[in-house]
């Protein structure tokens, strides 16, 4: 019989293991998972621009692609606060961050409906950024992922998580079983995400990384028509933190 710590251990090396080969192996791309719509009211209306996007820094021959840059993107709603917390690195308003292979841009307005929750964030773009660095040597901390509104491709994302939220869910405490500990977060469903276009025609089982979000593979069900995603593994073990084995 394993121990807590060995049971955990046993699992976290296996998606360590995991990690190590999807990190060498696996095309990064972009993809919104909780999109918030930004508007970049100096960017040309109409301009579409061509940035070269890594396909994988581990593996030099994998090259380069293009992503699409525009005037209206998506990030993801947790990449910006209001009211940005202590050690916040990413977007606020009236604060700069870096856009992946793209621009630096600011915050300068934020929009909300009737409800009071936010729809829409104004901000501007610095031109001279291209790239992800300022000519005159400013530096900004947080480093967003994003796509183009227009461009962008709709996408179902399947994020699968440990099916029990106990480490030993056959240890019968206070007499439980294993179905007391069943993780009612095992597998959430996630629709309107938001995947830049070269995946339009990603293949049933190709594995990526979403960059900042994890390693993703194409579902069976997917189709140029209705793509879908499911959840590999996260970028780090946060359920060694959790059960306090993280040494």
């Amino acid at each position: 019989m394993h121990s807590k710590n060995e049971s955990v251990a046993d699992v976290s090396l296996l998606e360590h293991c995991v990690r190590d080969q999807l990190n060498r192996s696996a095309q990064r791309v972009m993809a919104v998972l909780d999109p918030l719509k930004v508007v970049l009211d100096n960017f040309p209306e109409g301009q579409v621009e061509e940035l070269d996007a890594v396909n994988n820094p581990e593996d030099a021959e994998a090259g380069t692609r293009k992503v699409p840059f525009s005037k209206v993107l998506y990030i993801e709603k947790d990449d910006f606060r209001e009211v940005p917390p202590p050690k916040y690195f990413r977007l606020a308003p009236g604060r700069e961050v870096r856009l992946r292979y793209g621009y630096f841009i600011r915050c300068v307005d934020v929009v909300k409906d009737e409800n009071g929750n936010i729809v829409e964030l104004h901000c501007t773009y610095d031109p001279a950024t291209r790239g992800g660095y300022a000519p005159d040597g400013r530096k900004v901390q947080g480093t967003l992922h994003w796509v183009s509104a227009d461009h962008a491709l709709d996408a179902e994302v399947r994020v699968y998580d440990r099916l029990f939220n106990h480490p030993d869910p056959m240890n019968n405490e206070d007499g439980k079983t294993f179905m007391d500990y069943l993780n009612p977060e095992s597998m959430q469903t996630l629709s309107g995400c938001k995947v830049e276009p070269s995946l339009k025609d990603a293949p049933a089982g190709s594995r990526y990384q979403f960059e900042r979000l994890g390693y993703f593979c194409v579902d069976l069900d997917s189709g140029p028509d209705a793509l879908v995603f499911n959840r590999t593994v996260t970028l780090k073990d946060d359920w060694a933190k959790i059960s306090g084995t993280k040494k």
